[in-house]
């Protein structure tokens, strides 16, 4: 029983901690099959477990009307629960027990979520709990909510109810019996192993022999032609509102017979008690499902938006490939800086620096070098501006089209973060000055730079910079000799004089692997935006591996325990009556 009771607590703690926050088809049925199960392991299975010899607990639940509230007046001889015309009449169950039982229903072990009271109340949440001297110890009727109820809360509670029930008293009529929704809840608890008996209530005499073979036919298509069925005429109620004696006396022999035989009351809380443990795992495996589901899910959104900004990182790649950087501004200012010559003097004399300096301090003109520099950080800002903006379009987009992604979406993903253009200013600048770090500790040896000094730095710098921009470092292709003009080959041929051939090569793939570096921290970022979305759902890493661990340790310790092999006693009595 020990080992049994910390499996049922693991899974419940388990199930009670288990999320379904993604929008799927599969997760609002796991939050209502989840929450029942909690229901079910608090009102029921846990509290059982403890006292497998308090009282059986029999729920009286039918179909609105049914004469549910009459039926346990009648069977206890007193007006316990309250009957009428008006729908619905049952408000908040009303349990009747025997005195000597009462203590054990006070004390709150079983349906824990329910306040007792020893008035009538209207609150569904409270249980009132009615001594009743005529109904032998060791039984006790739940007089629940109808399960059609038009409220929705007493149809909640009904359900409840009965999973928290030893025996189910399934009460119907001859108009009603074979409604859909009562076969539903039948269905339900003969998977769950829950012991059902029947009452076919307000039968015409004459009708009585072909409506009982009718049900009987669909207990036995249902799988539960063992079920007693129990059927009562239409008679007229007494002062007292209560069927006849005559009419009740097989019911309320057959249960005078359960509630005399220790032996019986046994095998039936043993047999529904097992039965609602074996449901456990069918039905912690559909809770894993869907968990699994929601972890699918979220692997999916975040692929998308992983390929969504890999595009836009192969995009920036390929823009630094193809030459495209070096078209207008870049290109104009590229020929200005080294077709004039500019580029030559400034290598070999810092007299070069000083005219140019003069010049821009007297016209106001900034040096050739600065405008190039500043070309290439406009050229490449834009690009990095309008790959992340079509990354947030695509990731929007593809989150759009899953269910779970739409109900995570907010207008603002939709476009780059507000200071996008601003960190990548920054990352252009601070790539810019890496590059000419990067030149100037390689070439700290080269005399040639030495006389040039920073000016210098800054000239093969920016030659370095051109040379990301091409996909074979300065060795001109057709695509790169229209978009340069050929001007790269001045530069490739300075370069190579200071650094070498294989030096010029080796720093532009430096210089191009970081600065893609920058770029993939920059879209990873963006990316972030909607990462957060799915990591603020706090799904568990493994969601549906617990639960069917959890599962298997309740299986294992019930097939340990052999709840039902060690009855003998014959589960019910048999009976019924005409």
């Amino acid at each position: 029983m020990g080992a049994l009771a910390t499996a049922l607590s693991a899974l419940r703690a388990t199930i009670g901690g288990t999320s379904y926050p993604l929008v799927m088809p599969s997760a609002e049925d796991a939050r209502r099959v989840g929450a029942a199960l909690v229901a079910q392991l608090d009102d029921y299975l846990l509290p059982r477990l403890a006292r497998l010899d308090a009282p059986l607990l029999v729920v009286v639940g039918g179909s609105t009307g049914a004469g549910k509230s009459t039926l346990v007046n009648s069977l206890v001889r007193a007006p316990v629960s309250t009957a009428g015309v008006l729908r619905p009449t049952t408000r908040s169950p009303v349990l009747v027990s025997h005195p000597s039982d009462l203590p054990w229903f006070r004390k709150g072990e079983l349906l824990p979520g329910l306040t007792r009271t020893a008035d009538s109340s209207s609150s569904p949440r409270t249980l009132q709990l009615v001594a009743a001297p005529a109904l032998g110890p060791g039984l006790a009727f739940l007089d629940a909510p109808d399960i059609d109820s038009v409220v929705d809360r007493n149809r909640a509670l009904a359900a409840q109810l009965l999973a928290a029930a030893d025996l189910w008293l399934f009460v119907t009529t001859a108009a009603r019996y074979a409604d859909a929704v009562p076969w539903e809840l039948l269905t339900t608890a003969r998977l769950r192993g829950t012991v059902i008996a029947l009452v076919l209530d307000r039968v015409p005499p004459e009708a009585a022999g072909e409506i009982s073979a009718h049900l009987g036919e669909m207990l036995a298509a249902h799988d539960m032609a063992a079920a007693p069925l129990f059927v009562l005429p239409e008679t007229t109620l007494d002062r007292q509102g209560l069927l006849p004696e005559d009419v009740t006396r097989p019911l309320h022999d057959w249960f005078a017979q359960l509630a005399q035989d220790v032996g019986a009351r046994t095998a039936v809380v043993r047999q529904t008690l097992d039965g609602a443990l074996a449901a456990l795992g069918p039905a912690a495996e559909g809770l894993a499902e869907a968990a699994d589901d929601q972890a699918r899910a979220a692997q999916a959104l975040e692929e998308r938006v992983t390929a969504a900004y890999r595009h836009a990182g192969r995009t920036v790649d390929d823009g630094l490939r193809d030459g495209r950087l070096l078209r207008g501004e870049v290109l104009a200012r590229w020929q200005e800086f080294v077709g004039t010559g500019e580029f030559l003097r400034t290598l070999e004399s810092r007299v070069g620096h000083l005219r140019d300096r003069f010049v821009a301090a007297v016209t106001g003109r900034p040096a050739p070098g600065r405008n190039l520099q500043v070309a290439l950080e406009s050229q490449m800002v834009t690009l990095l501006r309008g790959v992340a903006a079509d990354a947030a379009e695509q990731a929007y987009l593809a989150w759009q089209a899953h269910p779970a992604g739409a109900a995570l979406l907010e207008p603002s993903l939709q476009q780059p973060s507000k200071d996008l253009p601003e960190r990548a200013d920054r990352l252009v600048r601070d790539w810019q000055q890496w590059v000419l770090d990067l030149v100037r500790r390689e070439a700290a040896d080269k005399r040639l730079v030495a006389r040039g000094a920073a000016y210098a730095v800054n000239g093969l710098g920016l030659a370095v910079m051109i040379a990301v921009f091409t996909s074979t470092a300065f060795i001109p292709t057709g695509a790169e000799l229209a978009v340069g003009a050929g001007t790269t080959v001045a530069a490739q041929k300075v370069l190579e004089a200071v650094f070498g051939d294989q030096a010029i090569r080796a720093l532009a793939t430096r210089a191009r692997e970081d600065l893609l570096s920058r770029v993939n921290v920059l879209l990873e970022a963006e990316a972030a935006r909607y990462s957060e979305r799915t990591a603020a759902a706090g799904l568990d890493p493994e969601p549906g591996a617990a639960l069917r661990r959890a599962a298997a340790d309740v299986e294992r310790a019930r097939g340990e325990l052999a709840l039902t092999a060690a009855v003998t006693a014959t589960p019910l009595p048999t009976g019924g009556a005409t």
